[in-house]
């Protein structure tokens, strides 16, 4: 015989179709002692009516109050369609009132019918981005995909991985990982020997910026399409050596989009980031080097369809902030965070291979892609919900530090410029940026010269002035030597 659990006084934000459904599951599902005492939304039309036989007791900002007046024990957040903002909102009132919280599935859940008591659960940093994650369009990659000879540059970091997951279970005839870091290469190349043992793998340890490997590689296994992940991505550091920005993230690109070319590969996908919009550092003036070398190469006779894809922060990913804020919650604080005010555009590591793969066959050549990554969130109020959601309270539990910003970084990132024109596809979370000016450089060959010979002596001195000179939000500081 079953156990009888206590019951559990609910409130559920959210009086629309995930509430009812999450109410009705629950009333489904006795035995988990779930009893819904009543509902919160900011219809005036719903105020005062009953859900499932729950009245609604008021609006999501009445949800401190109507928790004390009531008794509620646990909240559960049924909001699939909300923004980030609001979720995050939300979750300070359910702190705010000291009590639990869930939260239930997307809103695919919801669409198909199907949420169930057992998709309730605690909330994730992931539920923090407030918006559908980009869904990829599986039958339309299959035709993409599946056959061909794929290479993935910087296969073993964490979207360059994540990439190789995903083409792999399109079957093409040959993955290609291609990195540096042999100890990463070999992890991802044992995961997919045991996910996918009929793939047929090829392991590359090299460098992009090494024209014989590059060579070698194009020559003997004729790559069709390129996703180009490797790059070095610390700000902070490559403002210490900005040679290393050049040879790897510029010197790399150039190498790679030329053995592209030479040997006839049909797409190359360049990822970029939201730091190549109106650079403040080495490493996002190297990137956006990248992307008008990309551009101005698709422009010109080249057959192989060159496109990039701009974005954010990846939640999760290898120098990511939330590994950081992780380990230092377990250390016992303090976690250090630059500026109360420093805010980024955040997606998930999976989305971003997603949104990669996607531009990857729609783009003609010479686009720059960017997702919708809706509103930019606070590093602090991130790192206070990543707290919380480890049963801690900030402040109290665990100290939080500001450190100041560091060499190269902006205080709020941008996606696109001011002189670039945003359009939709037709992939309603991927738009497209074309410029509506000139580039910043106006003799990109002479640029690229200068940097490369000035990358090649070590002279990061001249490659900061070099830098200045065409982005006017950098100085040329020294930061190490050189």
């Amino acid at each position: 015989m079953n156990e009888t659990r206590e019951t559990i006084r609910t409130l559920i934000a959210g009086a629309g179709a995930a509430g009812r459904m999450t109410a009705q599951a629950m009333a489904q599902r006795p035995e988990h002692g779930y009893v819904v005492v009543g509902f919160l939304d900011d219809d005036p039309a719903k105020l005062g009516s009953e859900i499932v036989g729950a009245p609604v007791l008021g609006q999501i900002g009445d949800l401190v109050a109507v928790a004390e007046e009531h008794d509620i024990q646990e909240i559960v957040i049924a909001i699939p369609s909300a923004s980030g903002h609001t979720i995050r909102e939300v979750i300070r009132l359910c702190e705010e009132a000291g009590r639990s919280f869930k939260i239930v599935p997307g809103v695919w859940e919801v669409i198909r019918g199907n949420v169930r008591i057992s998709q309730i659960r605690v909330v994730k940093l992931d539920d923090l981005l407030g918006r559908e994650t980009v869904a990829l369009d599986t039958e339309e990659m299959t035709g993409y995909l599946k056959g061909r000879r794929v290479l993935v540059t910087g296969a073993g970091g964490s979207i360059g991985s994540e990439l190789a997951r995903l083409v792999a279970a399109f079957e093409p005839e040959l993955l290609i990982l291609m990195g540096r870091g042999e100890n990463s290469i070999y992890e991802i190349d044992q995961e997919l020997s045991i996910d996918y043992p009929d793939l047929q793998k090829l392991i590359v340890i090299g460098s992009v910026s090494d024209e014989v490997s590059l060579e070698m590689l194009f020559k003997d296994h004729h790559p069709e399409i390129v996703y180009h992940a490797a790059a070095h991505k610390h700000v902070h550091l490559m403002e210490y050596y900005p040679d290393e920005a050049i040879k790897n993230n510029v010197t790399g690109t150039r190498r790679l989009i030329d053995a592209a070319a030479k040997h006839g590969a049909e797409r190359l996908v360049l990822l970029s980031t939201d730091k190549a919009v109106r650079p403040h550092g080495a490493m996002g003036a190297s990137k956006r080097i990248a992307e008008l070398l990309l551009i101005d190469r698709a422009k010109g006779k080249c057959k192989t369809k060159l496109v990039a894809v701009r974005f954010g922060n990846v939640l999760g990913s290898r120098g990511s902030v939330v590994p950081m804020f992780r380990q230092q919650i377990r250390l016992g604080g303090p976690i250090t965070i630059t500026h109360p005010d420093v805010t980024r555009y955040f997606m998930t590591i999976r989305e971003a291979a997603m949104l990669v793969l996607q531009a990857g066959f729609a783009g003609a050549g010479g686009e720059v892609f960017v997702l919708d990554m809706g509103d930019p969130i606070r590093i602090a109020e991130l790192a206070e919900h990543l707290v919380r959601l480890s049963g801690l309270e900030p402040g109290r539990d665990i100290a939080i530090e500001y450190t100041g910003l560091r060499p190269g970084e902006k205080l709020h990132e941008e996606l696109w410029c001011s002189d670039e024109t945003l359009s939709v596809t037709r992939h309603d979370k991927i738009m497209v940026v074309q410029p509506d000016a000139p580039s910043e450089v106006a003799d990109l060959k002479g640029t690229l010269a200068r940097l490369e010979k000035l990358s090649a002596r070590g002279d990061r001195k001249g490659i900061r002035k070099e830098f200045a000179k065409i982005f006017p939000d950098m100085e040329a500081k020294k930061h190490g030597e050189g």
